[in-house]
């Protein structure tokens, strides 16, 4: 199985096409004839990705982020983009990115994080660009409902404008940040509390006059939660690789 194999697998399941016009996704570095050994699945491509590939003896990272997203001039060591993917090269090792065309696919972007944040019967919000909405089984204050998502998404803790006893009864979730084009179809929906990586904000102020709550909890606390998803469904795919997760930078092969 060469590295090309798996980008075009990743391609049928995440398509290119379904990308946003800013975005750059597969095939990022690397030889596509080159055999795989063993995969590793990070949210971003760090030194430390890099460094957690070796330990492994994998000679693939799969990354949600893309460590380029426009032309680059130069490739040197001035810079921090420039000297990782100098290590990178080095290495041997290539990288394959799955970024907004994974946002919108279903279960491995935003029903991933509502899944870990005990949701019962998501859905995705109509009109919205991306996210999911899903309703509390009993309402919850503001204050307790954070320090569950602050739990269960693994997040280091929650930024909210919102009186900390304001009710919470339906939320929609969007991973990474919030697309600011979604906000009339969530106003519409009767939401009462949005949850998002990263929230301007203004719009979190806009939101408050709409009687909406915000809870900023992190992009990475939010995405983290796809991880899981993409080893295993590499995993199924191709049973005799070695796949494991660098999730916040510490390799784990349990998840």
């Amino acid at each position: 199985m060469n590295v090309n194999d798996i980008d075009l697998f990743l391609n049928e399941v995440f398509p290119k096409e379904n990308a946003l016009d800013y975005d750059n996704v597969g095939l990022i570095a690397g030889d596509r004839e080159k055999v795989v050994s063993a995969i590793l699945v990070s949210l971003d491509l760090t030194d430390k990705a890099i460094e957690a590939a070796k330990e492994t003896g994998a000679n693939l990272i799969v990354t949600h982020h893309p460590i380029i997203f426009g032309g680059i001039k130069s490739l040197t060591m001035d810079d921090c983009i420039g000297k990782t993917l100098i290590k990178l090269i080095k290495s041997g090792i290539s990288v394959i990115s799955c970024h907004t065309n994974l946002d919108l696919t279903g279960e491995f972007g935003n029903l991933a994080i509502a899944d870990k944040l005990g949701a019962e019967e998501p859905k995705a919000l109509e009109g919205a660009v991306c996210g999911i909405v899903y309703e509390l089984p009993e309402p919850l204050p503001l204050n307790v409902y954070c320090r569950m998502a602050t739990v269960n998404l693994g997040s280091s803790g929650v930024i909210s404008i919102n009186n900390p006893e304001n009710k919470v009864s339906k939320v929609f979730v969007q991973g990474g940040a919030f697309d600011e084009d979604s906000i009339d179809a969530v106003i519409r929906s009767g939401v009462d509390t949005v949850l998002s990586g990263e929230i301007k904000h203004h719009i979190c102020v806009g939101l408050e006059q709409m009687g909406i709550n915000t809870v900023i909890i992190g992009h990475s606390a939010t995405e983290q939660a796809y991880l899981p998803k993409i080893k295993q469904l590499l995993s199924e795919k191709y049973p005799g690789i070695t796949i494991t997760v660098n999730y916040n930078n510490e390799v784990s092969s349990i998840l």
